[in-house]
Parts: C-alpha cells; structure tokens; sequence
C-alpha cells in the first residue's frame, strides 16, 4: 500500500568533488497534469527525455520545475578555438574597405582577434555515459529528497481530511437525527390552524395525514444523507487505500457539495439550515484540500 503524496514539494542535491560540482533541485506546485520545466547546461540537453523518465517514477502530477548546475574544475574542460576561414574573411573585407574608401588598413592581430567568432571558447568533448552516470546519480538523490517531502505533506494533508470528514458525517448524523421533530413539528403546527379554523367541528384526520406526507417528502433528505454517508465512506477508502487519488478525491468532494446544496435548498428549519451551512462549509474546505494530493 503507497500512501498520500502532496503536489507540493522540494528536493535538492549538490555534489562537490575536485573535478567538478554539480546542483539539482527539484519543486512543484498543485498543476491538472505533469508539466516539467528544465533549466540546464546545453551539454546535458541531450539527456532531457531521460530525465523526464526519470522524474515519471516519481511524480504522475504538479508543475514541476527542474534546475540543474554544473562546474567542471578540470582544466581540459575548456580550450580556445582558432576559427582561420572567419579570420581570413574578416581580412578580406577590410582591404575591400580600404580599396572603396581609400583608407589605410591599419588592421594589427590583436585587433583581429577581437573580432566575433574568430576566437572562440568551446567545451572539450566528454564521455557521454561518465557524465550521464555523474548526473543521474545527482538526479536520483534530489528525486528522493523531494519525494520524501511531498510525502511527509500528504500524510499531513490525510490526517487533516480524515478530522474534516469525521465533522462532516457528525453534521450528518445531527440532520438525521432532527428531521423527524420537524415533520411532527408541521403535524401539530398544522393540526392546531385547522381545529382553530373549524372551531368545533370535527378534524378529518385522513386530510392532516395528507398533508403531511406531501410536505414530508418536500422536505425529506434521506437520499442527500445516505449518499453523502457513502461519499465519506469512498473518500475515507481512497485516503487510505494511498496511491495518486487526487483527481478521484476531487470528483468525490464536488458530490458531496451537491448533495450539501440540495439538503441546504429542502432546508425548512433554522436548526437543519444552520447544520448544512456547516456542512457545506466543511466540504468547501475538504475540495480545497484535496487540490493539493496528488
């Protein structure tokens, strides 16, 4: 069983040795769908898709951010490059100049090589695998750092949601359990206008009976609450149960929302208003929660 994970998180590895360092770190925040963004040196661009592999291990959603750092200490990392075709250019043009204008081309080779791309410093080329292995190693670390964060989070994030959820079936129980006063409420209420109308006349009970039915069944939230039992139920399974539910919590809570807003428009007392405007409220805030589980 795997447990809960926030979309949330930060991890970060750095790795210093004389030949060279290297940084990773790792964030996301709540996002729809994985959306990774990397920031690296041109050198390990092409090793992108298996960096992307490598973070699908660990993150099935969030807008991640990547940024790798890396310093070679090694002195043959670098050389100075002698472009000879773009010098040679470079002085055809100028004595072409001279000739147009009829200047002196007073061109010396500290001035030429001053020019663009005639001298140039260039990255030495390395061992693809050496340097793969030096990267994924880094890579690797940061990922379970960052992991680690996002799963201490979501075991927060599971204990508050599993408290809310407990209100939730409380305010339940509380409708439930006044329901019943408020349709025998109505049944004297309606009982005491009709005897006060007919005075002395005899009551047709068959008609009170009546109308009760009608405005108990107006009124009855049964269904909204059993459905609403059975909502908790499948969150509290999911919770759980672990693994990426996030998008399922999400469906979940928009359904117990529902039902919250139907038993809120049935409502037909001021004790059974106030109870789903605080269930309605406590479901609000379990939807905002679960944004953040993966």
């Amino acid at each position: 069983m795997t447990g809960i994970n926030s979309m949330t998180g930060f991890g970060r590895c750095e790795t210093i040795t004389d030949e060279y360092r290297i940084l990773v770190e790792i964030k996301s925040v709540n996002h729809r769908y994985f959306d990774l963004s990397v920031k690296m040196p041109r050198k390990f661009n092409c090793f992108e898709a298996r960096i992307r592999n490598i973070l699908k291990e660990y993150i099935s959603r969030g807008k991640t951010d990547l940024y790798i750092l890396y310093e070679d200490y090694t002195d043959a990392s670098k050389s100075l490059k002698f472009n000879k075709a773009i010098a040679k250019e470079y002085l055809e043009y100028f004595e072409e100049m001279a000739s147009e204008f009829g200047i002196k081309n007073d061109i010396t080779v500290s001035n030429l090589m001053r020019c663009q791309e005639v001298l140039t410093m260039s990255d030495e080329s390395q061992d693809e695998d050496k340097l793969w292995e030096m990267l994924e190693a880094s890579l690797r670390r940061a990922c379970e750092d960052f992991a680690a964060a996002r799963s201490t989070e979501g075991e927060n994030l599971k204990e508050d949601l599993l408290k809310k959820l407990e209100r939730i079936s409380g305010f339940v129980r509380d409708i439930e359990d006044f329901s019943p006063s408020v349709v025998e409420e109505y049944r004297r209420k309606l009982t005491e206008k009709i005897n006060e109308i007919l005075s002395d006349s005899s009551v047709d009970e068959a008609r009170i009976v009546t109308e009760v039915s009608i405005y108990a069944d107006k009124i009855c939230t049964d269904e909204e609450m059993v459905r609403l039992k059975s909502h908790v139920d499948s969150m509290k399974n999911k919770l759980t149960s672990g693994g990426a539910c996030g998008r399922e919590l999400d469906f979940i809570a928009q359904e117990m929302n529902r039902e919250a807003n139907t038993t809120l428009s049935k409502a037909n007392s001021l004790k059974i208003a106030d109870t789903a405007i605080a269930l309605k409220s406590e479901i609000e805030k379990v939807r905002e929660q679960v944004q953040n589980i993966e």
